[in-house]
């Protein structure tokens, strides 16, 4: 299975039986959405909801930090997603939180895919849809396979200030990045890591919502100050969007990134770290 597939594959492995399909929707409380309900009234036929805004690790200093391998494998489990099931993500949100919860799946070592265009493009294209609870057995837990996704915590991102030996890249909009405006988000004052360049998220994307084709978003990256034959952190607000940038990276065939996780929600709260306002500097 291809990691990004079209709504048409997917109607057509719906009629086969052979995948499992998650809505993974998140929203900012800005946007005043409740995901849950949102999944009640309409869904994908057969989809899950994988309630990934409850779905963390808790023990973590981080903020909404990842769940471990897990509760992921736990939560699909209960979901009553079989062991053996090609997994495909969705969603309806505008911070495109379906890359976070593949994201999350890579770090247990699950294969799993994103439709492309999400719900959007499924009912722009007059698909059918389901309302109503999904109602599923719990399932025994499929056992994680090897880890993947490296994830840098704070201690690291500050070990990458003075060697910058990783690149770091996030995926906030200009204002927040440069300190031009608050993030609102997160209730904190703008601006970012030290040597990091911006390369917003909604950049990726083509007008039907859908990624742009590889050239083009090799393009973006390159555009943002990016060299793709080095090392690459993702970060953004909370790691929502920062994983956006990591699977248009494993779209492009680059391996060498990593998320970090606690993103500017950890970095531009603590008073010790370092931080820059303005643009990215060369």
């Amino acid at each position: 299975m291809e990691p990004l597939v079209s709504t048409a594959w997917l109607e057509a492995a719906l009629a086969e039986g052979t995948v499992a399909v998650l809505d993974a929707s998140l929203h900012l409380p800005s946007a005043e959405r409740d995901a849950a309900a949102e999944f009640v009234r309409e869904h994908i036929p057969g989809a899950r909801f994988l309630d990934i805004a409850t779905l963390t690790d808790r023990s973590s200093p981080v903020p909404s930090a990842l769940p471990s391998p897990t509760q992921f494998a736990a939560r699909l489990a209960d979901l009553g997603v079989p062991p053996e099931a090609r997994i495909v993500f969705y969603d309806d949100s505008a911070v495109r939180s379906a890359a976070r919860a593949w994201f999350m799946a890579r770090r247990a070592g699950i294969e799993a895919a994103i439709l492309d265009g999400g719900l959007g493009k499924w009912k722009a294209e007059g698909r059918l849809l389901e309302s109503g609870d999904a109602h599923a057995s719990a399932r025994s837990a499929r056992q994680p396979g090897p880890m993947g996704g490296a994830v840098r915590d704070k201690s690291e991102m500050l070990a990458n200030c003075a060697s910058r030996a990783e690149q770091v890249v996030d995926a906030r909009d200009g204002g927040r990045f440069s300190g031009a405006v608050a993030d609102a988000v997160h209730g904190l004052p703008g601006g970012h890591i030290p040597g990091a360049r911006n390369l917003p998220f909604t950049r990726l994307f083509a007008a039907d919502g859908t990624y742009k084709p590889q050239e083009e978003l090799a393009e973006e990256f390159r555009r943002a100050g990016l060299d793709l034959d080095r090392p690459i952190i993702a970060s953004c607000g909370s790691g929502v969007t920062a994983s956006v940038l990591l699977f248009a990276l494993h779209l492009l065939g680059h391996s060498d990134n990593a998320l970090y996780d606690g993103s500017w929600s950890e970095w531009g709260a603590d008073p010790a770290t370092p931080k820059e306002t303005g643009e990215a500097r060369p």
